[in-house]
């Protein structure tokens, strides 16, 4: 009998689900969770279309990220994983600053390609596992990328889920509004509105995030887990003590 999932295989699984018939789906850099969903999800889907930034085998692109954004600019990704160090309840991604823009307290590497990205994939995942005030936020500090836009401007991409170690949210794009979709094993609603900073629509009854299958906990320790070791190959000797003593 197999051991219980660990954290990041129980949400690399519930990413990988988020991913299901989606023709091609992009990650970026320094994202190993992400990364294994998207390869569980390729696992499962063998057709799908894999771009790991930051891979030697699971990027088929040689200019960092300039050719996923024409890839994606032309309509030709459907899929990719964004996070921002704050996150509110319009999806608005915050990745430059927290306080005042002009003395801020704490200032990070930027937004990156998150302002093109956001616009025009047509379903991006939020991904942070840390769910706490300090991190979904009434409003964040400094849009570096909006989660809806004003009526008349072309935006065929945007968020579609917010994914984080406590819980997955629905957006709802017309009504710039989360839903909570499901509650992970452990947490409560109550557990839920003490750790999120914005207001969200929540119905009578919310489900529990399901538990990794045991085909999907067997192909996470096995193809995947080999797989991701090429690119992030401290992250999964980690994964692999951690299920070992699970």
């Amino acid at each position: 009998m197999s051991s219980p999932a660990t954290t990041n295989e129980f949400l690399a699984a519930v990413m990988g689900r988020l991913f299901a018939g989606a023709r091609s789906v992009g990650v970026g850099a320094n994202s190993p969770v992400a990364a294994a969903g998207a390869l569980l999800a390729r696992a499962l889907q063998p057709a799908m279309f894999v771009s790991i930034l930051g891979s030697s085998r699971d990027n088929p692109y040689t200019n960092g990220g300039a050719e996923l954004f024409d890839f994606a600019a032309q309509g030709r990704l459907e899929c990719f994983v964004l996070s921002g160090v704050q996150i509110d309840g319009s999806a608005n991604l915050n990745l430059v600053s927290v306080g005042p823009y002009e003395r801020p307290h704490v200032r990070y590497p930027g937004s990156f390609g998150s302002g093109l990205l956001y616009y025009v994939v047509p379903r991006v995942i939020l991904f942070r596992e840390e769910h706490s005030p300090r991190v979904l936020v009434p409003q964040v500090d400094f849009i570096s990328a909006p989660g809806v836009s004003e009526p008349g401007v072309y935006r065929p991409g945007g968020p579609t889920h917010l994914l984080t170690g406590k819980a997955l949210f629905a957006f709802d794009r017309p009504r710039a509004r989360f839903r909570l979709q499901s509650v992970h094993p452990g947490e409560t609603l109550q557990t839920i509105a003490e750790a999120t900073g914005f207001s969200y629509d929540c119905p009578a009854q919310v489900p529990v995030t399901a538990e990794p299958s045991a085909a999907e906990l067997a192909l996470l320790r096995g193809p995947v887990h080999e797989r991701l070791s090429l690119t992030y190959p401290a992250f999964a000797r980690m994964e692999a003590a951690r299920s070992s003593t699970a």
